[in-house]
């Protein structure tokens, strides 16, 4: 499997590469952010390491620019910044998981190695709920035969949504599918991703299809 690493602390690329090397792993390292999203864009990776301080272009615009352009490996972010707001940001960015600085290596590794366990789902590619349609291969989602812009973070919300059509999701299920992660129980990023997610599917129609259930989560059905 492919990494790139984006990181202009030369020990750090250093280390993180050769370790990565030595668990089998080829590595590529970007040493600045334009430069990791040029290399990110021409060449296919398992995985995104991405360190948010970087020069010419921080880990923040990098993902932004990544997620945007529809690049969908899974990405770890690498900072010294470990305030729930930062963490949110580049969850809420687009990145799959947070790694905050110093760490041990061994915590890192399996990290990646959690990352690059996840497979695409061998389920059905074509999901519908009355007139929303889903193709999870292609990544593509449509309602009424209007395609939805979604990010690659609301795409994987709705999907989940729809493949447990008429069972209510928690926040703390939502939170592990779509981040493989456990927030703290005041973190309301699952509640804005959900908000940002009807704004697409939900409040251009006239049927609702995704509902909240109080004090437990969401569920997706008609009417």
């Amino acid at each position: 499997m492919r990494i790139l690493l984006i990181e202009d602390e030369n020990k750090t690329a250093a280390f993180l590469a050769k370790g990565l090397q030595e668990a089998g792993y080829t590595v590529d390292i970007a040493r600045d952010g334009e430069a990791g999203v040029e290399i990110a864009v021409g060449t296919r990776f398992d995985l995104l390491v991405v360190d948010v301080m970087l020069p010419k272009k921080d880990g923040w615009a990098v993902v932004e620019e990544l997620r945007g352009g529809g690049t969908l490996s899974p990405i770890l972010f690498l900072t010294a910044r470990d305030a729930v707001r930062d963490r949110v940001k580049g969850l809420e960015l687009g990145g799959d998981d947070y790694l905050v600085k110093p760490f041990a290596f061994s915590e890192f590794l399996a990290r990646v190695r959690s990352l690059l366990r996840r497979s695409p789902e061998r389920e059905q590619t074509h999901l519908r709920v009355e007139d929303l349609d889903i193709d999870t291969r292609r990544h593509k989602a449509d309602r009424g035969g209007v395609a939805l812009n979604l990010t690659a973070k609301e795409f994987l919300l709705l999907a989940h949504l729809v493949r447990a059509a008429g069972d209510v999701v928690s926040r703390a299920e939502i939170a592990e599918h779509v981040w493989d992660i456990n927030f703290e129980t005041d973190t309301n990023v699952v509640d804005v991703m959900v908000r940002r997610l009807r704004a697409k599917v939900d409040d251009p129609y006239k049927l609702k299809l995704i509902h909240t259930v109080r004090g437990v989560g969401y569920v997706l059905k008609a009417g």
